[in-house]
């Protein structure tokens, strides 16, 4: 695929909206409310620009513990927080509801959002139970929809969970564009906030030389220009962060700091 035809350049940096917990999961803010979490993203999506990033991305980040598949409370909530934040955004913008595919393309295609992230294939042994994501009905419903334009982000070894098998990461990335038409691979590390292990990086890599491969958590100021040796694009949160802490508002000026080492870089 053409990076610059969705993200408007070549080694595209995704930033993360992290949504507070939104209603129905435990740690909601009944007396906030929906405006609490609009404010927050909004001030997140200010800062994020005015530091110059590529793409925004939204995730339900605040909603642990996480489900497998949507809640209607929390599904709806989010797509009215995006559909309410949009008029902010001046870059492209996806969306990651986790962690369940099928209402991550739903949402995207609700929100009018140019890319989706999310676990499609594979089953995992993870913090949430037996996991079996459903790329199947997740792409038949980008079809239905009639939105092939959508980018799906395939993370292909989730936060919280290993794989079930003995594949090695090489032969899941090939499968995951070879089975289930993932547009972009996306390698992570075992949780939030912690790098992708460089090998783990490069294997992926070299087995899909003509797919967009990123890396997906624990990017900084010090590993990017590493990182970008190998990896076509990035997403980040929690880097971008106050004091670096996943669950902090952006701070405007390290996003500007992380972007401009970016530009050097590119």
């Amino acid at each position: 695929m053409n990076l610059k035809q969705t993200f408007g350049t070549a080694k595209p940096i995704i930033a993360m909206v992290h949504l507070p917990p939104l209603p129905s999961a435990p740690l909601y803010d009944p007396k906030g409310g929906m405006k609490k979490i609009i404010d927050s993203c909004a001030k997140d999506i200010e800062a994020l620009q005015a530091g110059g990033v590529d793409a925004i991305m939204f995730g339900n980040e605040g909603d642990r513990p996480y489900l497998l598949k949507a809640s209607p409370a929390t599904l709806a909530a989010m797509a009215f927080a995006v559909g309410e934040l949009k008029r902010l955004i001046k870059v492209p913008f996806g969306v990651n509801y986790l962690w369940d595919p099928v209402a991550t393309v739903a949402l995207a295609v609700a929100s009018g959002a140019s890319f989706a992230r999310e676990i499609f294939t594979g089953i995992y042994d993870s913090d949430m139970g037996l996991w079996a994501p459903d790329a199947a009905t997740a792409l038949r419903l980008r079809a239905d929809c009639h939105r092939a334009d959508l980018k799906l982000l395939f993370n292909i070894n989730a936060e919280f969970a290993s794989p079930v098998g003995n594949r090695t990461i090489a032969q899941r990335a090939k499968s995951a564009v070879f089975s289930s038409l993932a547009d972009i691979v996306l390698v992570s590390g075992p949780m939030t906030g912690q790098p992708a292990e460089t090998a783990d990086l490069k294997l992926v890599k070299d087995a899909l030389p003509d797919t967009p491969v990123f890396a997906n958590t624990g990017v900084n100021i010090d590993n990017v220009a590493d990182v970008l040796k190998i990896a076509d694009g990035c997403v980040i949160g929690s880097h971008l962060k106050v004091d670096g802490n996943t669950w902090n508002n952006v701070d405007k000026t390290r996003a500007k700091r992380f972007m401009d080492k970016v530009r050097k870089i590119r």
